[in-house]
């Protein structure tokens, strides 16, 4: 086996950690979530829910990872009582890794095509809106560009991770993360500054509860319970396995409000970019998944340096996306490198081929396997993989963790404390109650989330009778 690394430094972890959970779920879905569900109000919800299930769900994965010093490969059965099978739990994990990668490296290379096409060729500006959403349908509809761009962002990913932990994924991460938070500060101040921005800053700063009521308040409430619960990537080990490479020096609840503030503040920024260009513009900031590659090529336009605007925006969609294909990338290899002692270029080396093959139906997916549509008319294949991840493998490897660290059939709550309060810094409360909290309530807010996905995709009316 392989020697094990460590991080070369805690910010390496911190950024790198952060730089998993920060993906186009923060810099895509966010603001256009937050401009459809009521703006400064949904944002207040939204941190509230981050910090009662994100945070704690959070804790429990990286307590795993730093008391058994593994990945998912081997942490439970480091942790588990003797004679038990909760290990089998690691085969869906990485399963739902895998799956994730399915269409996240295609998606990614959307972002990075549009980079180069907004930098290099320029054929996005002066069009009207119309032709640049056509522009976006000849894209999905062309297999080379689809498959090509999500060949390179494999490609990216993997070779990052094929240098180590230290001399790849934690140096690159730490430049790509940094990149990121200039990028976002330089758009955010010149987003504000647009003539008609300041009627966008009050939507998004200034609460307006009515507007919440507007969308059925149970509606907006699972909108911010499920953005807050799949922002940090929870569920699929992916955290796990960067607690396994770190000290008991601070405490691991410092470490976990670290990593969800540096979460939020991208998330935060992100809809600061783009809720007030929107404003500024006349453009709808909830338009939908639609928005950043139809809508926002159409803003950038309108702009003093537009085509710059536009390109360091992608640039910045492009760093986050990658930043979490390294992370994950980096959870698939040490998986096989721990089980096994694989070497881990081979691991790479296996892991592309696996790797492209695995996501070309979701690259085909609109145009040569287009006739393929799992939720009716107008879905895709990657509809069908991103519901698999999003509303059953993350929601229920949560709950798994969060049982398997607060219950006496798994690790149990009196290691899990112990593991999370060593070291400096905050501690969670030993009071009764937030025990109580953690070891029931969670776990049923959690299983309320999943059962919510799966009745508004399939029975909306009875979920309609029962939320509405």
């Amino acid at each position: 086996m392989e020697q094990r690394e460590n991080f070369a430094s805690r910010l390496g972890f911190i950024l790198i950690a952060a730089g998993c959970a920060i993906g186009i779920g923060n810099v895509w879905r966010f603001p256009y979530i937050t401009g459809l569900y009521g703006g400064a109000a949904f944002v207040l919800i939204y941190l509230f829910f981050l910090v009662v299930l994100g945070l704690p769900a959070l804790m429990a994965e990286f307590a795993v990872g730093r008391a058994s010093k593994f990945g998912i490969a081997r942490s439970f059965e480091q942790l588990e009582p003797a004679g038990t099978k909760l290990h089998v739990a690691k085969w869906p994990m990485l399963a739902g890794n895998y799956l994730l990668m399915m269409f996240y490296t295609t998606v990614s290379g959307w972002m990075m095509y549009y980079f180069y096409r907004t930098a290099f060729v320029g054929d996005l500006q002066g069009k009207t809106p119309a032709e640049v959403g056509a522009a976006f349908n000849a894209t999905l509809g062309d297999a080379g560009v689809q498959c090509g761009w999500m060949i390179i962002a494999t490609l990216i990913g993997l070779g990052i991770v094929s240098l180590g932990l230290q001399k790849g994924v934690e140096r690159i991460t730490k430049w790509m993360m940094s990149l990121l938070f200039v990028i976002m500060i330089v758009l955010a101040v010149r987003a504000v500054t647009l003539p008609g921005a300041s009627e966008g800053l009050k939507f998004y700063l200034l609460p307006d509860f009515g507007r919440l009521m507007e969308k059925g308040i149970m509606e907006v409430v699972f909108a911010a319970m499920g953005q807050a619960f799949f922002t940090l990537s929870l569920g699929i080990g992916a955290m796990t396995i960067f607690g396994s490479y770190i000290g008991k020096k601070h405490s691991l609840v410092k470490e976990a409000i670290n990593i969800c503030t540096l979460d939020t503040i991208v998330a935060l920024l992100a809809g600061l970019i783009i809720i007030p260009s929107c404003f500024a513009f006349g453009v709808e900031p909830g338009a939908g998944p639609g928005l950043v590659f139809v809508t926002l090529p159409n803003v950038f336009d309108q702009m003093p340096a537009g085509r710059l605007c536009g390109a360091a925006f992608f640039l910045f969609l492009s760093f986050a996306a990658l930043s979490t294909l390294v992370a994950v990338f980096e959870n698939i290899c040490s998986f096989w490198i721990d089980w096994k002692g694989f070497k881990r270029k081979k691991v790479v080396v296996a892991n592309i081929f696996a790797i492209v093959l695995l996501s070309l139906p979701c690259a085909l997916g609109y145009n040569v396997l287009s006739g393929i549509e799992p939720f009716g008319a107008g879905s895709a294949i990657l509809d069908l993989e991103d519901f698999l991840v999003s509303n059953t493998i993350l929601p229920l490897g949560s709950l798994f963790f969060v049982l398997f660290c607060n219950h006496r059939f798994g690790w149990g709550q009196d290691k899990f404390y112990e593991e999370i309060n060593a070291g400096k810094g905050i501690k969670l409360s030993t009071a009764k109650a937030i025990r109580f909290y953690v070891k029931w309530i969670l776990p049923a807010i959690v299983l309320v989330i999943f059962v919510q996905g799966y009745l508004q995709k399939f029975a909306p009316d009875l979920y309609a009778r029962i939320f509405g």
